[in-house]
Parts: structure tokens; sequence; C-alpha cells
């Protein structure tokens, strides 16, 4: 009896482990983020999530995904009067930049700058202010760079040269190549085409700008100018110099550098800065900068033999001080009269000790004054809780006093140093 035959799974253009692929959807979840274009949401991803995975290997395997538009969603820029776009890919797309960026990232992580510090693992915003600060005390000025619409303008050609640089795997290169070219869908459903850039929001956009930055801007100031101290956190970037003739000059050939790459520097928000303090006593047009949400200006600071005297110090930004103050007076903690001050800390306290832990690292005294804004509602709120403190806010304040005696960890602003008895503890 003659044997049929039977059919032999097709082999895969590439070798992509499911293993990977899973990695990538547990970091995603991680991660959690918004429903792109086809409104699918992480929980409805996961309602098939083996056959989702599976497929999306599958394709990835096969050299057959092909992204589908981006979301574009319009947020607010930080001065609060212009929007600046934010990609927003499928739960599905995500995973697949994820899986690429897994098998990319170990390749060129080792070769980055040691002054870059934007989404590197191990490296976080926060050192990249600390280090900037001990350099702001070392030398007397800063050339603060802002690139134009960085995200916008970045050039295709540059970034795959990049890539193709540090893999030989052609379904990387491949795969980039096609989410670069991913139009945007507007909320209207129509879609915009482009010939340059890489949206922010996307898994694998921070990698690809670290990579075309790496090139364009670390390894060159490197090359050229071996003595300079920077410190870049993707597209922002801090320049130190010893005198306003150095600064000038950096300008000049950084401007150059980013208009050879494609790029333009925005002269209007590239400013040279006088680090002043108690020994550089000199002045200059602009004596403060603002660096990952950190004002660095001339403030105040205590010697460990006691003296005070002027430092040039980072502390909470001032566009950060508003939009905190913002969030506070949108809460109206003092209209919760049905709340418990329990409730109110369970409602409150986990976006507090974020402020707490990202804006209090240096110099807390700010975020202290700020947060003390709290206690004030939490004022008003025992004058509408309890009639016979509706007249006496001194006596809701004394209220409040006795509570935070009795529990001094009920509000992450009291743990903080923020305390409601007028005094501030451990903030200097």
């Amino acid at each position: 009896m003659r044997e049929e035959p039977v059919d032999e799974p097709k082999p895969k253009s590439f070798v992509i482990s499911k293993w990977a692929v899973w990695e990538a959807y547990r970091r995603v979840k991680a991660n959690k983020g918004a429903a792109g274009v086809d409104g699918e949401s992480i929980e409805e991803f996961e309602r098939d999530l083996q056959g989702n995975l599976y497929k999306l290997w599958n394709r990835l395997s096969s050299g057959s995904y092909m992204p589908p538009p981006v979301r574009a969603v319009q947020i607010p820029k930080k001065d609060g009067n212009s929007t600046r776009t934010l990609g927003v890919p499928t739960v599905a797309d995500r995973i697949a930049q994820t899986v690429v960026r897994g098998y990319l990232e170990p390749s060129v992580e080792p070769v980055f700058h040691e002054d870059s510090y934007g989404y590197r693992p191990g490296r976080s915003a926060l050192d990249a202010v600390g280090v900037c600060r001990e350099r702001c005390w070392r030398q007397d000025w800063v050339l603060d760079l802002d690139i134009r619409a960085f995200f916008d303008r970045v050039p295709w050609d540059l970034v795959l040269k990049a890539v193709a640089h540090h893999t030989d795997q052609r379904w990387i290169l491949m795969y980039v190549e096609r989410w670069l070219r991913a139009p945007l869908q507007r909320e209207d459903g129509s879609l915009v085409w482009r010939d340059r850039g890489t949206p922010q929001g996307s898994a694998i956009s921070p990698l690809l700008a670290n990579m075309f930055l790496h090139y364009a801007f670390d390894a060159w100031m490197a090359r050229e100018y071996p003595g300079v101290r920077f410190e870049r956190y993707c597209d922002d970037v801090i320049v130190h110099a010893s005198s306003e003739r150095q600064a000038l000059q950096l300008r000049a050939a950084i401007a150059w550098r980013l208009t050879e790459c494609g790029l333009e520097l925005n002269e209007d928000k590239s400013r040279i800065v006088y680090c002043k303090d108690t020994t550089r006593r000199g002045s200059h047009e602009y004596e403060r900068f603002t660096f990952l949400g950190y004002t660095f200006r001339p403030r105040m600071a205590r010697s460990k033999y006691g003296g005070v005297f002027v430092n040039f110090l980072p502390a909470i930004g001032d566009d950060e001080r508003k939009r905190i103050g913002r969030v506070i007076r949108r809460w109206r903690v003092h209209r919760r009269s049905g709340s418990t001050l329990t409730d109110l800390a369970k409602a409150i306290n986990a976006e507090v000790r974020g402020w707490a832990s990202y804006y209090g690292r240096f110099y807390r005294s700010e975020l202290v004054r700020l947060l003390r804004r709290i206690n004030e509602y939490l004022i008003r709120w025992v004058c509408w809780k309890y009639k016979r403190l509706r007249r006496s806010p001194a006596k809701a304040k004394r209220f409040l006093a006795a509570v935070y005696r009795r529990e001094p960890t009920l509000f992450a602003h009291w743990r903080f140093g923020a305390r409601p008895d007028g005094w501030t503890m451990g903030a200097g």
C-alpha cells in the first residue's frame, strides 16, 4: 500500500525565537499604554493570547509582517501653548517593535557614549541631572541646546545606515524601515505619509533616536572635542564650557554638524548660560537653564561648616511647579467632604510619591514648599467636613496637626517633610 506524502512545514525566512516574542509581550504588558488604530487594548489582545502571539511570530518569521498605521495623538507641551504629536502603535505592533529592540539593543548598548542617559538600562534622567550639577560647579559656562522638532526631522537613510552598521540580520533592517515608513492616522481617519522622522511613543523609536544621535553628536563630540563634557538625554543636551568664547565656538560647530546630519539647531531656544555663584560674580544675559524638569540657577546653600553661600544648583523646574500646582487644584480635595482622610490619602499618595521620588532628589525644600499647598486644601476639607470648625481655620489646622502626630505617615507629602503643623523636617 502506497503511503501518502506528508507536508513538511515550510522553513521560515528568518529565525526569530518564540521566547523573544513572549518576553516582548510581557514588557509591553508591564508598560501598559493606550490602544492603537484598531482600538484593541491589552486585555482584548489577551483574550486569544496564544493565537495572537503565534500569528505575530509567524508573520515576523516569514517576512510578511506589515505594520499598521500609527494613531496620532496630540498632547500639550509643557509651555501649555502648543502640542506635539505622539504616535500610538497597536498592541501587536508594540510587541513586534519590542522583539526587534531586544535583538538590536545588546549590540549597540556597549557602543553608546558614557554621557548618554536617555532610555538606557541602568541609567536615568536623575543620573544626568546629578552629573550636570557637579560639572556646573567645575565649569563656568553651559550651552543649553535645543534641536528643532528632532523626532519629526530624523533622516531615514542615516537611521538605517546606523542600524546596518550594528547588525547583519536582514529582517531587522527590513522591519525598521517599514516602521519608519508607516503613516500616521489622524483622529478623523486620514493618513499622513512622511518622508523622515520617527514618531514618539513607539517601542523602537527611543533606540533609533539614540543610535542616530550617537553618530550625529556623541561620537562626533568625542572625536572633535574630546575635552568637552556633556550630558544627553535623547534630544535634550547640555554642553559644558570653560569660557563664553568656547561656548560660542561650540554652538557654531554643533549647529553646522546638525545641519550636516539633516537637523537644525533652534537658535531662539539654544542659550549660553553663566553658572553664577559666590565665587563666580560676573553677570550675563542668561544665568539659568532647565534640564529634564530641573531648573539650574544660583540658590542659597549651606556649607558643611554651617555657613550660608550661593551655589549653582538644580531644583524642581518652574514649568513643573506650575503643572503640579494645577494638578493639586484639580483634585479639589477640600470639596470631598464625603471622604475620610484615609480615602483622600489613597487617592493622591501614589502621584505625590512620584513627585517626591523625582523632583525631591535635588534641593528638596523647593518641592516641600509646593507640597504644603496640599495641607491648605486639607485644612479647608476639615472646615467643610466638621461644622464646629467651619469658621475656624486655626482650629482646623490644629485638628490636622493632631492627626499627623497620631499617623505621621498617612499622607505621602507628610512623610516627605511637608508637615501640617507648620514645621518642615528633613527638607533642606
